[in-house]
C-alpha cells in the first residue's frame, strides 16, 4: 500500500501546483508577462494565515472559524496587493520588451522578500490544522490525511470554476479575445487595461489561496516563494503557457513524477520533474495544450 500512499501524496502536490501554476499561466496568457514575483504572492498568502491563526487552534468553534476566515482573507489581501502591483509597476510596461518585464518582476520578487523579512522576520512559522480537518482516511487500504483530501477538493473546485469562467462567461470571452487581438477588443468598447488588471488580480488571488492552504502542511518561511516558483513554471511550461487546462495536466504529471521519484529512486527524486519536462518538450515544444507563437 506504500505505492498508493505515494500516489495520494503526488496528487496532493499536483493540487497545490495547479493552484499556483493556474494563476501563473493565466497571467502569461492574458498579459504576456512572465511573472517571477508570482511565488511571492504565494508566500504572502501563507504568512498572512500564519499571522491570523498561527498555532493557537484548539477544538473551540471560535478558533476553527478563525482558520476559515483566514483562508478567505489571505487570498483577498494578496489579490489587492496584486492589483496595486499591476497598476503601479506592470501597466507602464505593456508593449515593452519581454526582457524588461521579466527584470521588473524579478526585482519585485526580491522587494517582496525583503518586505516579508521586515514584517515577519526570518524565523520559521507553523499553522495548526483545524480539528475538523485532522485525522486520516482509509482509501483502498492506504491512509490519506483528511487535510490532503481537502487540498485536492479545493483544486478541483478552482479548476471547474476557471473552466466555467473562461469558457462560459462574457468575461472569459473577453480574456481570450484580449490574448488574440487586444486592439480590436478595445475598439469594441472593452476597457482592456482594466481587464488586464482583473486577470492579474485573479492570478495573484490563486497564488495567495495556494499559500494559505499550504501553510498547515509545512513550515512557513521567506524561502517558500522560491521553492514553489520553479515547480510552478515547469508545470506551466509542460501544460503550455496560457492554458489553464494544460496547467492541470502538467500539475498531475509533475506530482506523479515526484511520487515516482520517491518510490523508485529517492536519491534522484528532484531530477524526475526535469526529465518529465524534457520528454514533453521534446515531443511538443509549445507544451501539451500550448499554442505556438506566431
Amino acid at each position: 500500500m506504500y505505492g498508493l500512499t505515494q500516489l495520494f501524496s503526488g496528487l496532493t502536490t499536483a493540487a497545490l501546483l495547479f493552484l499556483v501554476a493556474a494563476g501563473l499561466t493565466m497571467i502569461f496568457g492574458g498579459l504576456r508577462i512572465i511573472n517571477v514575483a508570482h511565488g511571492s504572492f504565494y508566500m504572502y498568502g501563507a504568512f498572512i494565515v500564519s499571522s491570523l491563526v498561527g498555532t493557537a487552534l484548539t477544538s473551540s468553534a471560535h478558533a476553527t472559524a478563525l482558520f476559515w476566515t483566514a483562508l478567505i482573507v489571505a487570498p483577498l489581501v494578496v489579490a489587492a496587493l496584486g492589483a496595486l502591483t499591476e497598476y503601479l509597476v506592470l501597466r507602464p510596461l505593456y508593449g515593452r520588451e519581454h526582457l524588461l518585464q521579466l527584470l521588473a518582476t524579478f526585482a519585485l520578487f526580491y522587494i517582496f522578500t525583503g518586505v516579508s523579512l521586515l514584517f515577519w522576520g526570518g524565523q520559521y512559522r507553523s499553522i495548526s490544522i483545524p480539528p475538523m480537518l485532522q485525522g486520516h482516511l482509509t482509501v483502498l487500504g492506504a491512509t490519506l490525511p483528511v487535510y490532503n483530501g481537502f487540498i485536492m477538493l479545493i483544486a478541483v473546485a478552482v479548476g471547474l470554476f476557471m473552466w466555467w469562467l473562461l469558457q462560459r462567461t462574457p468575461l472569459g470571452w473577453r480574456i481570450r479575445a484580449a490574448v488574440e487581438d487586444p486592439e480590436m477588443l478595445a475598439a469594441m468598447g472593452t476597457n482592456v487595461r482594466g481587464l488586464f488588471t482583473g486577470v492579474f488580480t485573479l492570478g495573484t488571488f490563486l497564488a495567495g489561496l495556494a499559500g494559505a492552504i499550504v501553510g498547515p502542511t509545512q513550515s512557513v518561511t521567506t524561502g517558500l516563494g522560491a521553492q514553489i516558483l520553479v515547480s510552478a513554471f515547469i508545470v506551466a511550461v509542460i501544460g503550455g503557457l496560457g492554458s489553464v487546462a494544460g496547467a492541470a495536466i502538467g500539475a498531475i504529471i509533475i506530482g506523479l513524477s515526484q511520487a515516482a521519484g520517491v518510490l523508485w529512486a529517492p536519491q534522484f527524486e528532484s531530477a524526475f520533474i526535469y526529465v518529465a519536462m524534457i520528454l514533453v518538450l521534446a515531443i511538443r515544444p509549445s507544451g501539451l495544450l500550448g499554442v505556438p507563437e506566431q
